[in-house]
């Protein structure tokens, strides 16, 4: 049995550009690497902003690199998939080469691994 990629391909760009407006809300895309995702602080620190104040930007701009990480992570394995199946080779196990089963891409349609070598 053959894998649908076109189905998978529509559900992976679906979830691509839900990543990107998730990534808006915590970062912006660094300008000088359009590629990469860069957390925005929280409030704008400056030398007269009270300490508390200071310190809630701080913990904010750590929630949101903590937050972009996660999500930076994701896209770039979604992206990767995409890539799979504009070679071909959407579907194959990194590991051992052997193709990735069905429900496991329903679970995860940017799945790098077939049940096998999930923990691998």
């Amino acid at each position: 049995m053959t894998v649908d990629t076109k189905k998978f391909e529509k559900i992976l760009k679906g979830e691509m550009t839900k990543l990107e407006s998730e990534l808006t809300t915590v970062g912006r895309k660094n300008p000088d690497q359009t590629s990469d995702w860069e957390a925005t602080e929280g409030n704008v620190v400056t030398d007269t902003a009270e300490e508390g104040d200071v310190a809630e930007g701080i913990e904010e701009y750590e929630k949101n690199s903590a937050v972009l990480g996660q999500l930076e992570a994701r896209l770039n394995e979604v992206k990767s998939a995409l890539q799979k199946i504009e070679k071909g080779n959407y579907g194959v196990c990194e590991i051992g080469g052997e193709k990735i089963e069905e429900d496991r891409l329903e679970a995860n349609p940017a799945a790098k691994t077939c049940k096998k070598h999930m923990n691998s």
